[in-house]
């Protein structure tokens, strides 16, 4: 479930790999665990998990259970749309100032990683690595440290639900081409550096990836609904 992590690791070192692990789907929304049964398997002490546990909070990732126990925070659409609908408020309109200030060498650069993204042989981790890499560099000219201290917690939060969604795309074929389209699209927006395209573009990419995450998560919860068990794989089969 976890990765064991070395004895010298501080408590930023566990909190990225609890949320590695959250994000990824290997502790499951819902799940329950304890504060020493998380620290066994990271092979650390107590106290570097209660610390991360406390930030992991702070990011909608957690909920702390009385005594020392801890939730992985549920998934509900309500949820996803209000992580898309800040999104909407805040990507565009600073990829829309960006567009004018990326260099053609950036934007070269992320042309060779869009293709990256339709490479069959790679999967949903090795994809949701360089995702947010690419995303980042084409708001960060614009983007203030506050513009990215917020950014990075709604990315962090919608990339579970992006998980979700894709996972059950992911085995097929077409949808590596689909992807690295999708991004390639959007360089082609920013390569006209027309604020108003680019702005349109970013929310249009926004709304597929919702949708798409919307469609695995109405299944989630017309299962938890009916009381059936809902696992990462079962949401995955559906």
């Amino acid at each position: 479930m976890l990765r064991r992590v070395e004895d010298r690791s501080v408590t930023d070192q566990v909190t990225t790999e609890l949320r590695r692990a959250i994000i990824s789907g290997s502790m499951e929304p819902g799940q329950e665990f304890s504060l020493r049964e998380a620290a066994g398997h990271l092979g650390v002490s107590f106290i570097p998990v209660r610390e991360a546990l406390r930030t992991l909070e702070k990011e909608g990732l957690i909920l702390t259970r009385p005594g020392r126990s801890a939730i992985v925070a549920p998934v509900h659409l309500e949820d996803l749309h209000a992580i898309y609908r800040l999104r909407h408020n805040l990507e565009p309109e600073i990829a829309s100032r960006s567009c004018a200030l990326l260099s053609s060498e950036v934007l070269d650069r992320l042309e060779r990683d869009a293709v990256a993204f339709g490479r069959e042989d790679w999967g949903i981790d090795e994809v949701y690595e360089a995702h947010q890499e690419f995303h980042l560099a084409l708001l960060a000219p614009a983007a203030t440290e506050w513009d990215l201290r917020i950014l990075t917690t709604l990315w962090q939060a919608a990339e579970r639900y992006i998980r979700i969604g894709f996972r059950r795309l992911d085995p097929q074929p077409e949808e590596h081409h689909r992807r690295e389209h999708a991004h390639e699209e959007l360089l082609t927006a920013f390569r006209g550096r027309d604020p108003r395209t680019v702005a349109q573009a970013v929310s249009d990419h926004l709304e597929r990836n919702e949708q798409i995450a919307r469609s695995a998560l109405a299944d989630y919860e017309g299962r938890a609904g009916n009381g059936e068990p809902v696992t990462a794989d079962s949401i995955t089969s559906a």
